[in-house]
């Protein structure tokens, strides 16, 4: 064994600072070039906490959330849930968010947490997620994890410009 085993578990409210920084980070690091560089410049780790913290304390227990521990370190966040389309329930699983600390992408923890958030999804039929359209990297790690792109395409507003998403899906059923 080459270091300490990754460690996956429930995200605990104690744990909204490190999850922040790490998405800022995640988003500020994996989406260069992609978004904006003002808007990646001012994303801001304690706002971020702030509206984590009031979310994670009133959540209604449908939005699961993992980290990913390593010698007592968090390196990584997985969130996971209902499908959030705008309509009515579709009864699919949805990947709302991944990242990791930048300092530790391309170690198997984002597949340790990616793998953990589809078993616990596994009553539902399907796993969708969206993921930028330029951001090869990620598009990639999802094809090698059996997701593909189902054909839908919307773009998000970035720092008023629109970023292309793609939706990516998975079988989990049959």
């Amino acid at each position: 064994m080459d270091g300490p085993l990754t460690r996956i578990r429930p995200m605990a409210l104690a744990d909204c600072e490190r999850v922040s920084e790490i998405r800022v980070r995640g988003w500020q690091h994996a989406y260069r070039g992609l978004i904006p560089e003002t808007y990646l410049a001012g994303l801001d780790v304690a706002a971020d906490a702030e509206r984590r913290r009031a979310r994670f304390a009133g959540g209604t227990g449908s939005v699961g959330n993992l980290v990913a521990e390593r010698a007592g370190e968090i390196l990584g966040w997985a969130a996971y849930g209902p499908y959030r389309d705008g309509g009515p329930a579709s009864g699919d699983a949805e990947l709302y968010a991944i990242y990791l600390d930048p300092r530790h992408v391309g170690g198997g923890i984002g597949r340790a947490l990616l793998t953990e958030a589809v078993a616990r999804c596994a009553a539902y039929p399907r796993m969708r997620l969206w993921v930028l359209k330029g951001n090869t990297r990620a598009r990639r790690f999802y094809e090698r994890a059996g997701f593909r792109p189902d054909g839908a395409e919307e773009p998000f507003e970035a720092g008023g410009v629109p970023v292309p998403e793609l939706r990516y899906v998975k079988e989990l059923r049959g």
